[in-house]
């Protein structure tokens, strides 16, 4: 028997007999056979979990076009996963980490350039303000804490503080 006489589309891979039996059972469903289609040679190389260096590169549509392609991995994952036993638990596990990691980055480089618009504004959005603690964002500014009242400065002028010299 060579590779040529083997009929390819009773081969289950990654399966068992008792799920091959299930399968061949429930072969009438016409949705079933398309489930079980392998992803194509591009979506295998992004199941790879995605190094974030090399996202910094890439500009808004890329990164956007390559987060739908992950998250359309990541549900043939799923349903690969409920069809077959095989698990799919760690694929699924660097997918989801591959996505957020674009998610992150897409949401710092817009914050980016929120800050570089807002830079030489006078109010820029709470989000974007430092967080520090709540005592210190109520402090007074160093301007207002330097600014001296009117009638303040007509008590100085009129009654200074006294000099005392103490004898020895």
């Amino acid at each position: 028997m060579t590779f040529d006489d083997i009929d390819t589309t009773q081969i289950n891979v990654g399966s068992n007999d008792r799920n091959a039996t299930s399968k061949t059972a429930s072969a009438g469903h016409e949705s079933l056979p398309s489930l079980q289609a392998s992803a194509p040679l591009s979506c295998r190389s992004s199941s790879a979990k995605v190094k974030t260096v090399q996202l910094w590169d890439k500009s808004k549509d890329d990164l956007m076009k390559q987060l739908g392609e992950l998250k359309a991995d990541l549900g043939q994952l799923r349903i690969q996963k409920v069809v077959s036993s095989g698990s799919k638990l760690n694929k699924i596990h660097d997918l989801r980490k591959s996505i957020a990691r674009v998610l992150t980055v897409i949401n710092a480089k817009q914050r980016s350039q929120l800050r570089l618009f807002y830079k030489n504004k006078k109010y820029a959005p709470l989000d974007l303000r430092p967080k520090q603690t709540r005592a210190i964002r109520r402090r007074l500014s160093p301007e207002d804490k330097a600014r001296v009242l009117e009638k303040a400065k007509k008590r100085e002028t009129h009654f200074p503080q006294r000099k005392f010299a103490i004898k020895a």
